[in-house]
């Protein structure tokens, strides 16, 4: 791998950095508790009132805290050991790394833009750059135009590419349910924007990385060389998004949310995403290139 010491330097850095981010977001406890605030749109607001997610909504709160254990228990251990692996080349363990950069390329992009103002700023600030450089620089290093030939004939092509094209979709049809209804019925602003300035996750997801999964999907349909490298990617990054997801609902079930029927419908997704995505990899032809 091309750049292999400079990704090493910033794995490590971003291992050692999302596991304080995460630590601090589930172990720390101080404040005055709960409160009820009225947002400036008129909403009221209940906060959270402990520890790094003190200025946070409950339910958003309860959510990263959930996804901090993921990150923790999870994808830091996963990342050091796709770092690990790639020290000679593995295409295999490249994708795997590639995902994994990718999931906290996104995490700490919704952490620094939905995260109410906390101790841990500047901490996102570096996770988020570090995380875009290293996944860049992973890109970097594949040779697109070969990557068919790295792939055998068993390739899930058609199956993983219809997946990534329904998945993007199903979540575009549910975050503008949450967007659509205000505007047409003129009251604008979602009761889900709460206190916060906007529709972060909803914003982003629907500008960039919803449609960055439905174009992987189709490129893979069409036997791009381009749809086997952003599918790949794809197809390993959503397991660790999806198993994050999951983590949040448990954790909003435990608090006393209605989490029927996505509580059964995710898992679902996850296991599919992680079908696919091990499909994928288990189709590389293992000679170095």
């Amino acid at each position: 791998m091309r750049n292999r010491t400079i990704v090493l330097v910033l794995g490590i850095l971003i291992a050692l950095g999302a596991a304080a981010a995460s630590i601090a977001g589930i172990f720390t406890h101080g404040g005055s508790g709960p409160e009820t605030i009225r947002s400036f749109r008129g909403y009221d607001v209940e906060l959270y009132g402990y520890g790094l997610y003190r200025h946070m909504s409950s339910d958003v709160a309860i959510q990263g805290i959930a996804q901090d254990y993921v990150t923790l228990f999870l994808c830091v251990p996963l990342l050091i050991l796709s770092l690990i692996k790639t020290r000679r080349y593995s295409l295999r363990w490249h994708f795997v790394l590639a995902g994994v950069l990718h999931y906290f390329l996104l995490t700490y992009l919704f952490y620094l833009g939905m995260a109410m103002y906390n101790e841990a700023f500047l901490l996102y600030v570096f996770l988020l750059s570090a995380s875009f450089f290293a996944f860049a620089l992973v890109i970097a290093g594949f040779d697109v135009q070969k990557l068919p030939e790295r792939f055998s004939s068993k390739v899930p092509r058609k199956a993983a590419g219809s997946f990534l094209i329904f998945i993007p979709a199903s979540m575009a049809f549910l975050w503008l349910s949450v967007v659509v209804p205000p505007l047409l019925s003129g009251t604008i602003i979602p009761a889900e924007t709460a206190h916060y300035t906007t529709l972060i996750v909803q914003g982003f997801d629907l500008a960039i990385f919803l449609p960055l999964g439905f174009v992987s999907g189709l490129l893979l349909l069409q036997n791009r060389p381009w749809g086997y490298l952003m599918a790949s990617i794809t197809l390993l990054f959503l397991p660790l998004l999806m198993t994050a997801l999951v983590a949040k609902i448990i954790a909003m079930g435990m608090h006393g949310v209605n989490i029927i029927p996505v509580v059964f419908i995710i898992p679902v997704f996850d296991a599919l995403a992680l079908t696919f995505g091990l499909g994928m990899l288990r189709t590389v032809t293992p000679e170095n290139p």
